[in-house]
């Protein structure tokens, strides 16, 4: 059966045969409706009805509607069309043809047209006043769905991570040794001390008054003389009793004292005793960073080393305020152990992997955590300067912006990664140690560009401010490995009282314009 759209009633099946010759195809030519034999002398009578002018253009407009035999898909003969099926094949002119080059004759709608009738429905006009698109009540209502479906997403990922994480590692610890007795050494002491009651905590501290008081009154009277200290935390000058049965030592001594206070304990230190460095910093002379103090000092190439970096300030940490920051050692395993053993509910740790495109270990980006985390010392001291001279936000964005660029272009030439420079251990502590007041060696830079003398800076500061002495090294280093660092060898010349701030500024500022890179 036909249908004829116009009139809507069925055609017979006989004079459908009739209209084709005697053949009866029953297939896609009937898809969108045939014409009964009234229709069709509707149509013949349009048709008659043609100007000269639309008849002569009638085989030319036919003639484009045929697709050319090269525009065909190769893979089929020029005579087996594969869309013939979906093509409407009539012997007399398309209506729509006829309907667009006749008069209109007629009010009433076309009877059959050569193509299927559109179902998209013409545009509505829409008021003035009616709300954009974007903040309607539906779009809203959809956009907040979608944020909370992913948050939700999230929170079931860390729910089920953290069922999955491994505790073995701070259940089988038993004692932990922290060697030196500042304000970081203290808040990590009384970090991990709140992790397990049971563990033992010993504090290998020099100062006498320190020693009594963390003993006897539970607190750092020298840094921390408000904080109470868990009671599994104490104090000891005897390096053989500290270190007697640790299973991890955690090493807060400033760098440049490093060498020998570790010289003078090697004779107490386990061979396989992990130490996880909490110093940042280049040792002046031989420029070499913790991972080479350790093992040097203690005539151990082997001894296990693991870099603990990233934004923090000690005094955050012991109000338990949230923080983030990252482990890397080369061993993969000892890395994992120290995350499982450091992070808590307002400690993140994460570990750094270095892939190495030839030779792949699954080692960590030891040099990139540590040299991001001495050269940004360097760095705050003309952060604090900038500040100190009232330059202005223009100047300090430029500054740290450009210092960014001198450590990863250093970082990269010792090997590191450009990735571990932009994460936690590189911007984020750059960004915490430029800009916050209590930076130490924001604090110098401050009192620099005030015009205060270096010596009386560093006389009057209870705390050592590694920034200093690392300045030297960093221009050393920089000759060594061929790399331009103007900021940092111009915080470098001002701490060997060479150069003013202000001449500093002058000279940077009169440097070639150059490409950034």
């Amino acid at each position: 059966m036909g249908h004829c759209e116009r009139r809507g009633r069925e055609i017979t099946e006989g004079e459908i045969r009739e209209k084709n010759d005697g053949k009866f195809e029953k297939d896609a030519n009937y898809a969108y409706g045939e014409d009964c034999e009234e229709c069709e002398d509707k149509q013949s009578s349009d048709a008659n009805s043609l100007s000269p002018l639309s008849l002569s253009l009638f085989p030319a407009m036919v003639a484009l509607m045929e697709p050319s035999p090269s525009l065909l898909n190769p893979i089929f003969p020029s005579n087996s069309n594969p869309y013939r099926r979906h093509l409407r094949v009539s012997k007399k002119p398309p209506t729509l043809l006829l309907r667009l080059h006749s008069p209109a004759t007629t009010a009433d709608p076309p009877c059959c047209t050569a193509s299927p009738p559109s179902t998209t429905p013409p545009p509505l006009p829409r008021d003035e006043e009616s709300p954009p698109p974007d903040s309607s009540p539906d779009r809203t209502r959809d956009r907040r769905r979608a944020v909370r479906l992913a948050w939700e997403k999230l929170v079931r990922w860390s729910r089920s991570w953290r069922s999955k994480a491994k505790t073995d590692v701070l259940e089988r610890t038993n004692k932990i040794v922290v060697l030196g007795g500042g304000s970081f050494g203290t808040a990590m002491a009384a970090h991990v001390a709140g992790r397990k009651p049971e563990l033992e905590v010993h504090m290998l501290v020099r100062d006498p008054q320190v020693c009594q008081s963390i003993n006897e009154n539970h607190c750092n009277c020298k840094f921390f003389p408000k904080h109470k200290l868990p009671e599994n935390v104490v104090a000891t000058s005897d390096a053989k009793a500290a270190l007697l049965g640790a299973d991890y030592c955690l090493h807060a001594v400033p760098v440049q004292f490093s060498s020998s206070f570790l010289a003078e304990i090697a004779d107490h230190v386990d061979p396989g005793l992990p130490f996880i460095s909490l110093s940042k910093g280049l040792e002046l002379n031989t420029l070499r960073m913790m991972s080479q103090i350790i093992p040097h000092a203690l005539k151990n190439q082997r001894q296990p080393f693991i870099a603990l970096s990233g934004p923090s300030f000690a005094l955050e940490l012991m109000n338990k305020l949230p923080t983030a920051m990252v482990v890397a050692s080369k061993d993969k395993k000892l890395a994992n152990a120290v995350q499982q053993l450091l992070a808590s509910d307002h400690l993140r740790i994460s570990t750094s992997r270095l892939v190495q495109l030839v030779t792949p270990d699954n080692s960590s980006d030891v040099t990139g955590v540590e040299i991001a985390g001495a050269l940004k010392n360097v760095l705050a001291i003309a952060a604090g300067i900038v500040e100190g001279m009232n330059l202005g936000n223009n100047s300090m964005a430029a500054l740290v912006a450009q210092g960014c660029s001198e450590i990863r272009w250093l970082a990269t030439k010792m090997g590191a990664k450009p990735t571990t420079i932009t994460g936690l251990s590189g911007t984020g502590d750059i960004m915490l140690t430029c800009f916050v007041n209590l930076s130490r060696n924001r604090t110098v830079g401050v009192r620099l560009g005030s015009g205060e003398k270096l010596d009386d800076i560093l006389s009057s500061m209870s705390q050592v401010a590694e920034g200093v002495s690392t300045a030297g090294a960093v221009v050393a280093l920089a000759q060594k490995y061929n790399v331009k660092m103007p900021v940092l060898t111009a915080v470098a010349r001002i701490i060997d009282n060479e150069l003013t701030p202000k001449k500093a500024v002058f000279e940077l500022m009169s440097l070639p314009q150059v490409e950034e890179v």
